[in-house]
């Protein structure tokens, strides 16, 4: 979920941060781990398994930029937080990045003291239903009761859908998404609202998955991405690099499996990526091998989607607006050279 801090706590936390924010790469090196803000636990993004590991999508770029730093994706302290914390804890200093499943909007770009990185999942606000309310369309929802975090761009959405459509609806606000779902499995409403890559993380933790569908509908752009503190631009390059290495590394064909075969590869391109030619890592003020270890320890945007969110894991979502731009979709990196 998104959370939109005040203006008047931003205000005062960006104050409070400035002098956290000028070393960022010093204070990480230092550290010898990089602290990565994410959720309180939403599956295919961040949440622990069985072991207490965390996994997902935004996890997996807390390690990627470990690897990338520090040459180790273990590197990585990981701070729980919840919407409403995220921000502030980015702005005092107390993480490094927030990876959290966090909406690229023009208020917190411009407003916030923050710098968002790029595009780590296309998504879009949906809704989940009931199959017993017998509906396809969101369009048949007027009078509906809606379970739905407060204080989110996501309740901002709603009510613009409903008002454009000449329909009502009546708000049933939870402070968390696990709140949103409980109230929605109890039937204290009669849909659940949220981006569509949570709904279908939300319902696989119905006591009944089946009993629940996404409707088609896709009422708002939400693409998330990493976000960092404004005024450090060499950690800033350093983390949008990261997710742009990802990318281009799968264009590439450059996986996980294959990444030290690679590495005697005659293509130009493929050479400035791993780090046998030119000084690409140099310039980040890395490792010329920062790539390689992202890609060795990590995997490239594809593999990670695929295991975290796609259709190799229990959410089953198709790769869609995340494919490469090569394959139909919005995935694009400017290239590394």
């Amino acid at each position: 979920m998104k959370k939109i801090a005040t203006l008047v706590g931003a205000a005062v936390a960006v104050t409070a941060a400035a002098g956290v924010n000028a070393s960022t790469l010093d204070t990480v090196k230092n550290r010898g781990a990089v602290q990565c803000g994410v959720s309180d636990g939403l599956p295919g993004f961040s949440a622990t398994d069985s072991a207490g590991r965390w996994q997902g999508i935004d996890a997996d770029f807390c390690r990627a930029v470990a690897a990338a730093v520090l040459g180790d994706a273990e590197k990585v302290n990981f701070v729980s937080l919840t919407a409403t914390e995220r921000f502030t804890a980015l702005q005092s200093g107390e993480i490094d990045v927030l990876p959290r499943n966090t909406t690229w909007t023009l208020t917190r770009d411009a407003s916030l003291g923050l710098n968002f990185t790029g595009v780590n999942y296309y998504d879009g606000q949906g809704f989940l239903v009931s199959k017993e309310l017998g509906v396809s369309s969101a369009l048949e929802l007027d009078g509906a009761s809606v379970c739905i975090s407060s204080g989110t761009t996501t309740e901002l959405n709603l009510a613009d859908y409903f008002r454009m459509n000449g329909m009502s609806y009546e708000p049933v606000l939870y402070d968390t998404s696990d709140q949103t779902a409980a109230g929605f499995e109890a039937g204290r409403c009669d849909i659940l609202t949220s981006d569509q890559s949570q709904l279908y993380a939300l319902r696989l933790q119905l006591s009944d998955p089946d009993s629940a569908v996404v409707l088609p509908e896709v009422i708002s752009k939400e693409p998330l991405g990493p976000v960092v503190r404004q005024g450090d631009d060499v950690w800033f390059n350093i983390v949008k690099w990261t997710l742009f290495a990802k990318v281009n590394a799968e264009e590439l064909g450059i996986t996980s499996a294959n990444v030290d075969e690679m590495t005697s590869s005659n293509d130009p391109s493929v050479q400035r990526f791993l780090g046998t030619s030119g000084n690409m890592g140099e310039l980040l003020r890395l490792d010329n091998q920062w790539a390689y270890n992202i890609v060795k320890q990590v995997g490239n945007y594809g593999e990670v989607f695929e295991r975290t969110v796609g259709t190799a894991s229990p959410l089953n979502i198709e790769r869609g607006l995340n494919a490469l731009w090569t394959d139909g979709g919005l995935q694009y990196a400017p290239p590394i050279r």
